[in-house]
């Protein structure tokens, strides 16, 4: 909806910008018509690209400063996310039966990256969030099923 002469000074900006972070999340304007409806205000299109980014990063930071059975330290975020180039993050929730699977796979399909995949990826964090019935198991098959998209 920005129109093309917009979109190359965007696409301008991203290479430049490239050249001076580690990591690098694009979501572009465009693909706000994926997650929305006729009723989606402009406003509310992007305030729902804004939590998808606001949940994603708190995911990564929640591994080094909330309590948890495993917890990484700066140290290890840095590892996986320096010079790392485009990157791509995920969030996914569900409940009840193959919650952890579905959980996984809204995670992997976010539908707002554009062409974006994990395959292939040389470094990946997973934040497995569950209430106290979450079984090893669970855990496990969520663990695996990211780790297939990569391989």
């Amino acid at each position: 909806f920005e129109g093309v002469r917009r979109m190359r000074i965007a696409e301008l900006g991203l290479e430049e910008l490239q050249k001076y972070v580690d990591t690098l999340i694009v979501i572009p304007n465009q693909n706000l018509f994926r997650i929305a409806n006729e009723k989606t205000t402009f406003s509310d299109a992007f305030k729902l690209a804004d939590n998808v980014l606001h949940i994603g990063i708190r995911g990564v930071t929640d591994l080094m400063v909330m309590p948890g059975l495993i917890n990484l330290d700066f140290a290890d975020i840095e590892t996986v996310m320096s010079e790392m180039g485009k990157a791509m993050i995920g969030t996914g929730e569900a409940e009840g039966e193959d919650r952890a699977i579905s959980a996984a796979e809204a995670a992997i399909s976010n539908p707002l990256l554009d062409n974006v995949s994990m395959k292939g990826a040389q470094g990946i964090l997973i934040n497995i969030t569950g209430g106290g019935d979450m079984t090893l198991f669970e855990v496990d098959a969520a663990a695996n099923r990211v780790r297939e998209e990569v391989d």
